[in-house]
């Protein structure tokens, strides 16, 4: 890491702090988030149990922690994987055991009795102890934090399409799983986009450095991050998180991977339905249309058991899946499939086409307990996929774009307890790669139509011939993390921790390797009048861009329990990240000189050329990334009843590499447009750069490569030279109600959040007109068009990219749960979210915003997220051995940006949003019956009904409003994609041993 700043003295007290209190732990460590804590008082006649001993075992392993009380009888047992635990208090003489449930990341209040002195426990109400060991989700009340617990019961029972462990998700007030309209998943919380979110797997991070989705191989992807059959549990936290997470500013999702018990263990699992157990989609039922064939396919194994009775298990899990999902094709401007050449035509075929989805996924874990103070674990996932994309509308199959999705990672975890000291430690490997790449590697042919005028940019009729997708990206790398807790202090548990990643992250962008030429179906078939293609620039690469970074992390909180009624979590963070691929990156002296000389280096254009000229000594990492987080809770009556909590903070994402390899990839590949003088469409040679008399010899794409090897006349991407990492600030009040209805525990949590994002990366156009402007000065006001291709000879555009997004979100959150329990046989959840967000710009998808000079000048637009929604789910234990359950989700429609041209003049173009009339709404059931055979082997039969009212949910839009002086199209607003599935019947089989 280069160059000073400020603070520095700071933050080495810091550092050092925290490598004095890992020294202390004498052993290296892993992040605690998933770890459970057990704390409490013993007390014995009606008096604290000075040095009472506490000793906690779980039977199902044979995992053992013993702990000492403090003089004041209270102790603190933290660390613990999610399970039942005995806890045995040993007083005097005197002995008193209990058991307790706690799950993935919990804090359970236990106060313990010896002598006839009553034992209480707690897990965020005040109940007895009996009434806490739950297998749902119980409620943590005394905490700042905002989080929802996903069970275990809730994963095997709920109502899902696909095994993505995530879609449970969708439970959690401000989350929303997204499944687009070719079956890709998502997850994103508020008003920020998929990119903020992280999650931690036995706490360890999955983020993607790379791509877009957030975390690894969620990029483009019907795919599962993760085994589902691995998961025992997860926590969602929207806010309030404490300072060990890292790399987000929106969601963090917590889980905790399956073990092996003492007890050999296992399940099968077989999911199925195809194209007859689904509804036809109303564009299926249009006449002369047909039902796409389809398919989704799932099934697993997993299984684990004893290596060596309490001291050593394993576990293992499979799933595959494999879908076969409806597209359908449609022709553009206003032609019939009958217009087309004999062979489009038979592509063409039905109008529908099957897309093909397979994946592959694994997971492996072995746990050693040494004693009681050591214990181990190795954990392994490898995930393979493989699928045909970008196939549907125009775009017949010859085009799609094959994608591959290939994810290692493992995972040595060592865990030491020493008193009151617990020490964890990770070292990881991760190698995950995401590679669309063409289907056929030939020339593109696009069919359009010239509009009966000189116009290349005329209306696309169809599209085939070889796809323009041609990528490879990925990280893969080593990291330590370790983290310290202390008890010893009375009424505080401290910890800190400190990460250290090096990871390479690689990129491979050859966008256009397959020439993609334009013909005029007005003009020729044969001849086309312009092509798009992609080359490598001479002396400069070929498209390839690789960065060695370096990640390092600190932190240290404290969660105080000043006294019965208030708990203080305070802590901080600080982070940064070295990216020597933009750091050490030296823009080329033929591009310096081409700014000095252009447009853009005029006093009115409104751009410094020098924010974006790098020496290779004038780029730093941002190191000004401290994130303090504040929260408290109030527990009015001390009965864990009804608690006030809140909470402040700072946290920063990253900035992906696919945006900062830009400056990279498109100056050793530039992408390249040629103008073909024909009879429709003439261009003069000696005047227009681009224009080319046509020659069959372009049709070979080496050849055509071979006749741009300068790279005169392709884009240039600049970025910032003071890029900073973006980063949120949250705001959040609520309260916490826990009441017993009819001998059921309830709980409620009403809370006002208000988030603000700062710093997402945008890029913006940087060429400008003749005078140094960027819109024409006539008509006055004018908004369009842009100065593309103008005042950057001899290259053609000129792209910036500055942190410039920024989101607005006010939200309202409800929730109502009453968590499952053995006794009650049943559970209900009710989480509703009112959202009220911003976003300054009409960005949806790359943050390309070049249709304003600044980023002010969009103004704010409504955030992409819906105004009102509500999700409800219900499990029942019905008799003989029945299982219902149920999921229901309804919300407001998402708001759409497009580009209203449907104005006076085209000059007057501008960026505008609207909402469609259409509301979504869902709801799936089920139904799951167990037989019993008598010989430790169980069969599960299910069935599944999705959108079971087979309601009608859209995924697109027609968002074009017409051209200037014409009447507004008929067709705007109306829906033009459907959002699957529609009432769909799946059936599940299953054995269990």
């Amino acid at each position: 890491m280069k160059g000073n700043y400020k603070g520095a003295p700071a933050r080495s007290l810091l550092a050092m702090a925290l490598a004095g209190g890992l020294a202390l732990g004498a052993a290296p460590a892993m992040a605690q988030s998933t770890g459970a804590t057990i704390r409490g008082q013993v007390m014995a006649d009606s008096a604290p149990a000075a040095n009472a001993q506490v000793i906690v075992v779980n039977p199902a392993t044979g995992l053992r922690r013993t702990v000492q009380a403090s003089e004041d009888g209270r102790y603190a047992v933290a660390g613990l994987p999610p399970g039942t635990y005995r806890i045995e208090v040993q007083s005097g003489g005197q002995t008193t055991t209990r058991e307790l449930t706690v799950q993935v990341g919990q804090t359970a209040t236990v106060d313990l009795g010896v002598g006839g002195v009553a034992e209480t426990a707690t897990t965020g109400e005040a109940t007895t102890l009996d009434a806490v060991q739950v297998v749902g989700a119980a409620v943590e009340t005394r905490t700042s934090e905002v989080a929802t617990y996903i069970s275990n019961k809730q994963i095997e029972a709920l109502p899902q399409n696909s095994r993505n462990f995530l879609a449970f998700a969708d439970t959690v007030p401000g989350v929303q799983f997204i499944t687009d309209a070719s079956g890709n998943t998502r997850l994103r919380s508020g008003a920020q986009s998929a990119n903020a979110v992280n999650v931690f797997i036995d706490g360890v991070g999955q983020k993607n450095y790379v791509t877009t989705g957030g975390i690894s191989g969620q990029d483009t992807s019907r795919g599962n991050p993760f085994p589902q059959s691995a998961i025992g549990e997860y926590k969602v936290i929207t806010q309030n998180y404490k300072a060990e997470y890292d790399q987000l500013s929106s969601a963090a999702v917590v889980a905790a991977t399956r073990s092996g018990s003492n007890e050999f263990q296992g399940s099968f699992f077989w999911d199925y339905t195809m194209t007859d157990w689904r509804a036809a989609t109303d564009f299926e039922k249009r006449p002369g249309a047909t039902k796409a064939e389809s398919k989704q396919e799932q099934y697993g194994v997993s299984f684990g058991g004893p290596i060596v009775q309490d001291r050593a298990h394993f576990f293992l899990a499979y799933e595959a899946k494999e879908f076969s999902t409806p597209k359908t094709f449609r022709i553009g401007g206003g032609y019939d499939v009958g217009d087309l050449p004999p062979e489009l035509q038979e592509q063409f075929g039905s109008g529908t086409y099957t897309s093909p989805f397979k994946e592959d996924l694994y997971f492996g874990k072995i746990d050693w307990l040494v004693g009681e103070n050591h214990y181990f674990e190795l954990t392994g996932k490898y995930r393979d996929e493989s699928e045909t994309i970008q196939v549907g509308d125009e775009r017949l199959p010859p085009a799609g774009t094959y994608n591959t999705n290939q994810e290692t990672r493992v995972d040595l975890r060592y865990q030491l307890t020493a008193g009151d000291w617990l020490n964890d430690a990770h070292i990881t490997y991760e190698d995950a790669f995401w590679s669309p790449e063409p289907a056929n590697f030939v020339p593109g042919y696009y069919l359009v139509t010239g509009n009966g005028g000189t116009s290349r940019d005329g209306t696309l009729i169809v599209r085939s011939g070889g796809g323009d997708n041609y990528q490879d990206k990925g990280q893969k790398g080593w990291s330590f993390q370790d983290d310290l807790t202390f008890t010893g202090i009375s009424g505080h548990t401290i910890k800190m921790g400190v990460k250290y990643k090096r990871v390479d992250l690689e990129t491979l962008e050859q966008n256009r390797y397959n020439p993609q030429f334009f013909y005029d179906v007005n003009e020729s078939l044969t001849v086309p009048i312009r092509v798009q293609f992609g080359a490598p620039v001479a002396g400069f690469g070929d498209g390839t861009a690789s960065s060695d970074n370096s990640q390092f992390g600190i932190y240290i909180q404290d969660d105080w329990e000043v006294n019965d009624h208030l708990t203080l979590n305070l802590g901080v963070r600080w982070d940064v990240e070295s990216t020597p691929a933009y750091e050490d990156y030296v823009t080329p002296a033929e591009v310096v000189t081409a700014l000095q000389n252009s447009n853009t280096n005029l006093p009115n254009s409104g751009v410094d050329i020098n924010d974006y000229i790098s020496t290779g000594g004038n780029r730093d990492p941002d190191r000004n990334n401290w994130a303090p987080r504040f929260g408290f809770s109030y527990d009015l009556n001390a009965d864990q009843r009804h608690v006030i909590f809140g909470g402040a903070g700072r946290s920063y994402d990253r900035n992906l590499f696919d945006y900062l390899q830009n400056e990279i990839s498109k100056a050793s590949w530039g992408q390249y447009v040629y103008d073909f003088n024909t009879a429709l469409h003439p261009c003069d040679t000696a005047t227009s750069a681009p224009c080319r008399e046509w020659d069959p010899r372009y049709l070979d794409p080496d050849y055509l490569r071979s006749t741009s090897v300068s790279g005169a006349g392709r884009e240039v991407f600049l970025m910032d030279n003071n890029l900073v990492v973006p980063y949120s600030d949250q705001f959040g009040l609520g309260m916490r109600n826990a009441f017993e209805v009819l001998g059921h525990d309830w709980q409620t949590e009403v809370m006002y959040s208000y988030v603000r994002s700062h710093d997402g990366i945008a890029f913006l156009l940087g060429n400008r007109r003749p005078d140094g402007l960027f819109f024409p000065p006539t008509p006055p006001d004018a908004t369009d068009p842009p100065p593309w291709g103008q005042g950057f000879a001899p290259f053609s555009n000129l792209i910036l990219g500055q942190n410039a997004l920024e989101t607005k979100t006010n939200s309202v959150y409800v929730k109502l749960e009453k968590p499952y329990t053995r006794s009650s046989g049943w559970a209900a959840t009710f989480a509703y979210t009112y959202t009220d967000s911003e976003q300054n710009s009409p960005i949806d998808g790359f943050p390309g915003a070049f249709n304003a000079e600044r980023i002010e000048d969009y103004g704010w637009f409504p955030g992409k997220v819906p105004k009102n929604r509500v999700v409800a789910s219900g499990i029942w234990d019905g008799p003989w051995d029945l299982t219902f359950s149920g999921k229901g989700v309804w919300s407001d429609a998402t708001p759409r940006y497009y580009q209203n041209c449907n104005v006076s003049a085209w000059a007057y173009c501008y960026f505008d949003s609207y909402t469609p009339d259409d509301d979504f709404k869902q709801v799936d059931v089920a139904v799951e019956k167990v037989f019993d055979t008598g010989s430790n082997v169980a069969l599960r039969l299910r069935f599944d009904v999705l959108n079971i009212f087979d309601w009608t949910n859209y995924s697109g839009y027609e968002d074009w409003r017409g051209g200037a002086g014409e009447p507004q199209n008929p067709l705007w607003g109306t829906p033009n994609a459907i959002a699957l599935p529609t009432r769909t019947f799946k059936l599940s089989i299953g054995i269990d041993w």
